[in-house]
């Protein structure tokens, strides 16, 4: 099947939202085997709103429309969608009852807030549509047919839309499918996107089926290999030759080819199996490290103590950084860094720690030492590895490469040292 997005609201237009749903559902619609040929981004506008609309029934089949479908005046794309298809709206007593009970436990909660008249316009529908529950909000979610075209209208916010549609669209264009889609993904880190699309490139130009869709991530590239197949044995055949080619040519830098494993998860278990403890001492990252180990369950098992040692007084005293080191090489320095990572295992008891110390900007960097300079250390049980980066973007992004690379170099050292049992 071909389909495509169009998210309505004025605010993704003006840049006041970030358009979430529109990455989610693309990458929903590669799993299901959905070709997307078009997004569209269109404001609360009737007319144009009509015309897209139109214009994406007319050349697709499948049609999902997110945002718009609030109590407001400007929240439109279910009566302008209706009236392109040819609908009539008619109040659907199921949606209304929902309604009532959403907003009964609400008032309960807020005291000095009522019903307005118009949070039931939500409980219209168009006649004969498909009507899917909110479990989120007060909007439901709309399904219309027409012979072999779907439109499928869902609510705007990330918080209602998403759970929405693993629960109910996701299962129903499932279903839809005239042949069984199977996904393999191939997670890789260390290496950059650009690389990555040149050691493959032999095999996106040549692909038909199974394909491999590239998705860059922060410091990250996943590749997703998608089979369609009369049944999932025969599709999960056809994937296995592709992802033993890509584990071949990426090796060690493939971490996972789990659909739902993250970075810090992998790094996480190979600590665990190697029966190693860990302790962070981050700068310029202030926590963020930490933080996403600490968001892996049973990382207690593994991590003894994070240090955010922001200050040079709190590198001496924390990490037995020396004052001479910090007086001559200054906190951002190869040598910072090393004592850093030798002083959080001692202090901490750990086996392996991992520094940062850098700066993320917008101030503080120098024609020597420019914003983005960032150095790394991490401590195996005594012997150090010492990294320069240089990052470039915002403080903010600047911060997120550095926490990714800074995993990285923890599974490259575990590897590096690696014992089988």
């Amino acid at each position: 099947m071909d389909g495509e997005l169009i998210s309505v609201g004025t605010e993704i237009l003006l840049g006041n939202i970030t358009n979430t749903n529109a990455a989610f559902l693309s990458e929903m619609c590669a799993r299901l085997g959905i070709s997307l040929y078009y997004q569209t981004v269109v404001g609360d506008n009737e007319k144009r709103l009509k015309e897209v609309v139109k214009q994406a029934c007319d050349r697709s089949q499948v049609v999902i429309i997110t945002g718009g479908l609030g109590p407001t005046e400007d929240d439109i794309t279910k009566e302008v969608t209706a009236s392109v298809l040819g609908y009539k709206l008619v109040e659907d007593a199921h949606t209304k009852k929902r309604i009532e009970g959403f907003f009964k436990k609400y008032i309960k909660n807020q005291g000095n807030k009522k019903i307005t008249e118009n949070n039931w316009k939500q409980a219209m529908v168009p006649k004969g549509a498909i009507v899917l529950d909110n479990q989120n909000g007060t909007a439901p979610g709309l399904i219309m047919e027409q012979g072999d075209k779907k439109v499928i209208l869902l609510p705007g916010p990330p918080g209602e839309m998403q759970p929405m549609f693993m629960e109910s669209v996701y299962p129903y264009l499932h279903k839809s499918q005239p042949e069984v889609i199977y996904s393999q993904m191939v997670k890789i880190c260390g290496i950059g996107e650009s690389q990555v699309d040149d050691e493959i490139k032999d095999l996106l130009r040549k692909q038909k089926n199974p394909t491999i869709a590239p998705y860059a991530k922060i410091g990250e590239v996943h590749l997703r290999v998608t089979a369609k197949a009369k049944d999932e044995k025969e599709a999960k055949k056809m994937c296995k030759p592709i992802v033993r080619e890509l584990k071949a040519r990426f090796g060690k830098n493939i971490y996972t080819t789990e659909e739902d494993k993250t970075l810090e998860e992998s790094v996480v278990e190979l600590l665990s199996d190697q029966g190693l403890t860990l302790a962070t001492a981050e700068s310029c990252t202030g926590g963020m490290l930490s933080a996403r180990i600490v968001n892996v369950p049973g990382a207690s098992k593994i991590l003894k103590e994070g240090f955010v040692t922001y200050t040079d007084r709190a590198k001496r005293k924390r990490l037995l950084v020396k004052k001479g080191t910090l007086a001559k090489e200054g906190a951002v320095s190869a040598k910072t860094a090393k004592e850093m990572a030798k002083g959080g295992c001692f202090t901490s008891g750990a086996d392996v720690c991992v520094s940062i110390t850098g700066i993320a900007g917008p101030e503080g960097g120098s024609k020597e030492k420019p914003v983005g300079t960032v150095f790394m250390a991490c401590c195996y049980q005594g012997d150090v590895n010492v990294k320069e980066y240089h990052f470039s973007g915002s403080r903010n992004k600047i911060r997120e490469y550095v926490t990714v690379s800074a995993l990285i170099l923890l599974r490259d050292t575990i590897l590096q040292n690696f014992k089988r049992k």
